[in-house]
């Protein structure tokens, strides 16, 4: 069926790609006039019994002068981009453009155009994401459809440029919105100035190529008792720092037979004559997981997105108390990054919750055998999840069969539900809370 499925692509990404050029090359007014020249060419055809074929012709030549006027933008300009390091989805992200003039002649009146990457797919990425969505709406709930586009990247508006002086430079205030996490690509600038009646602009583009990171979205979080006690951690607070077990220090004692050399603490056996050693003790701390379900053969799917963004919100909480935070997840290979008291901050685990793409490729049998593995040292699990089902449900049945505490999450669509959201586990526990899309910052304030 691809055949069938090329004209659509095709005439998607011209009718698109159309649309962008003319309200970029276009001004306010001058869509209006050339909206006005296709309803004037429309009704104008029959020239015996109306006079608005007048009207078309007058527009059309306004549209040509405007047009020809592009023509004699000649003047040349740099442009250097000043972005922050990171940007956050849904958020705007400021940032400043530094354009010199680069002519002996002062140029006013010119409005500056950022130029993203081209959004638009290649046509397999845009069909495995079209079936995808076919395969997840019946036919009877067409009407109720969201209609979303996962390849528009942010949104931006153009700015006035000040006035620059020969061979001078000014700056520009941007603000653009970042519609997904990931990187955003920018391609260059675009310096446009308008014709004389201001229909038209003209186009002078300056390449910057240039990236950002943008993170992904966060819900706040109440104060949450999450589950798990405190578990010995073989090298404790030191584990950033040292290769090896490491204990925290406590006192100087006596030379015991049997105590290891590097703990001779070698200026108080020069005061008292006698060998005099460190005494070190194990130390207990709350170390979490947190679990992350990426399995999932849709393509830039809302269910993952929203279990990232839950995710993110998690690893913010969780690091700013005293406590270690393990991130398990599988992609084309399984991960486990740690972070909190000195092993990695913040900004990196949402770096890589940033960069998480869905696993089509294996079973949820892969994340079990990761946590598994891990549950010696975890103090409790922090589960989120995609969907409830059979295999979720036995995974989530044996960490308690294990005696780990766990808080399960699992991410649903708008007026889905999950099967079995009434079972045994969440009347006796209390550990498993449905988050609806649309609904996900106000269920997890309600956690306690």
């Amino acid at each position: 069926m691809t055949f069938l499925y090329k004209p659509i692509y095709w005439s998607y990404r011209n009718s698109s790609g159309l649309w962008h050029w003319a309200t970029r090359r276009f001004t306010l007014p001058g869509l209006c006039v050339a909206g006005g020249w296709l309803v004037a060419g429309a009704v104008g055809v029959d020239i015996e019994n109306t006079v608005t074929y007048q009207s078309f012709a007058l527009l059309f030549a306004f549209l040509v002068f405007s047009f020809s006027c592009s023509f004699f933008f000649s003047a040349k300009f740099s442009a250097t981009r000043l972005l922050p390091r990171f940007g956050t989805a849904g958020q705007p992200l400021p940032y400043q453009v530094v354009v010199k003039n680069l002519t002996a002649q002062t140029q006013a009146g010119l409005t500056l155009l950022d130029d993203l990457a081209d959004p638009r797919p290649p046509f397999d990425e845009w069909l495995a994401f079209q079936l995808a969505e076919s395969r997840r709406i019946r036919p009877f709930r067409v009407s109720q459809r969201r209609e979303r586009n996962p390849f528009r990247r942010a949104t931006l508006k153009p700015a006035e440029i000040p006035p620059l002086p020969a061979k001078g430079e000014g700056t520009v205030s941007l603000e653009l919105v970042p519609l997904r996490r990931g990187i955003l690509k920018f391609a260059g600038v675009t310096v446009a100035r308008p014709d004389p009646l201001g229909l038209f602009r003209s186009f002078r583009k300056v390449p910057a190529p240039q990236t950002v990171l943008i993170l992904p979205k966060r819900y706040p979080l109440p104060p949450i008792a999450l589950p798990g006690q405190m578990k010995y951690q073989e090298g404790g607070v030191a584990l950033a720092a040292n290769v090896g077990r490491s204990e925290e220090f406590v006192a100087l004692r006596d030379y015991r037979h049997g105590d290891p050399l590097r703990h001779i603490h070698w200026r108080s056996w020069a005061k008292t004559g006698k060998p005099i050693v460190k005494e070190f003790e194990d130390e207990f701390f709350v170390r979490h997981a947190l679990v992350l379900d990426t399995f999932t053969d849709e393509p830039h799917s809302e269910l993952l997105e929203e279990a990232v963004s839950v995710a993110a919100s998690f690893a913010c909480t969780v690091l700013t108390q005293e406590s270690l935070l393990d991130l398990l997840f599988v992609g084309n290979q399984s991960y486990c990054f740690t972070a909190g008291r000195g092993l990695g901050q913040a900004d990196q685990m949402l770096e890589i919750l940033a960069s998480v793409q869905n696993c089509a490729d294996k079973k949820f049998d892969a994340l079990e055998h990761l946590v598994l593995r891990h549950l010696s040292v975890v103090s409790g699990c922090i589960c989120v999840l995609q969907r409830w089902d059979d295999a979720r449900r036995k995974f989530v049945d044996k960490l308690k069969s294990l005696g780990v505490p766990v808080m399960v999450l699992v991410i649903v669509r708008p007026g889905e539900g999950i099967a079995g959201a009434g079972g045994t586990l969440v009347k006796a526990e209390g550990t498993l809370h449905v988050l609806e899309i649309g609904k996900i910052g106000e269920e997890l304030s309600k956690l306690k």
